[in-house]
């Protein structure tokens, strides 16, 4: 065999990368691990962090493997992506909230120990998760470029704070749950048929989640700026 030339690894057994919606699953599933007690608040942020972190599936396999959802079955593999599908709402009266099919590029908004925040003239695609872990994080979509007229926010806050700002004239709608923690979403819904609509949705680990609309900001039209 020629040290310079070692064999290539067999396609079936190289590293399959990971996509947003396969990233997405995972943090849904680490979410409900924590709301059933199967995770502590500090094994639940760790995971979240590492989840934005991995590239492959493998590495997103290891994440959930001590976990129902994540056991392998009998024949097969461990963890099959499949299409995305958002938890259901904690309430029956919120089950008219839109969700569409996860964004090609989510923007990750990450504080951990540190504040941070995304604000200004910046594009917003249809999916932004927002993780805040003992720190806080602003998300202001006050000055934002809307790409697609339906965002979802996914906010996670142990024992940190999250704030979102949206224009006063878009549709804002709320998904989440607080954990000895508070989770307030001041829905809103816009006159403007084509107004971009704002979902948040994800939970509150002592800590608390805020979302609001700003008077006197107004979107521009979708998709321009």
């Amino acid at each position: 065999m020629n040290a310079d030339n070692p064999p290539a690894v067999p396609l079936d057994k190289q590293p399959v990368r990971a996509s947003d919606a396969d990233r997405d699953r995972v943090a849904d599933i680490l979410r409900e691990a924590l709301a059933e007690g199967r995770l502590d608040p500090d094994e639940h942020s760790e995971r979240v962090e590492a989840v934005f972190r991995s590239k492959t599936m493998g590495e997103l396999e290891r994440l959930i493997a001590d976990l129902p959802a994540g056991q392998r079955p009998a024949h097969g593999p461990q963890f099959v992506p499949g299409p995305y599908r958002p938890a259901p709402p904690p309430y029956p009266h919120q089950a008219r909230v839109p969700h569409g099919p996860p964004a090609a590029n989510a923007t990750n908004v990450v504080a951990v120990l540190s504040g941070t925040a995304r604000q200004g003239r910046w594009r917003v695609p249809g999916r932004v998760n927002v993780v805040a872990v003992c720190g806080g994080a602003e998300l202001d979509l006050t000055e934002a470029v809307f790409e697609q007229q339906y965002v979802v926010v996914n906010a996670t806050a142990i024992c940190g704070g999250i704030e979102i700002k949206v224009p006063e004239n878009v549709t804002l709608r709320g998904a989440g749950s607080g954990v000895m923690g508070g989770f307030e979403v001041r829905e809103a819904e816009s006159p403007e048929p084509r107004a971009p609509v704002v979902v948040v949705q994800g939970v509150s680990v002592f800590g608390g989640v805020e979302a609001k609309r700003v008077p006197g900001k107004l979107v521009r039209d979708l998709g321009q700026g």
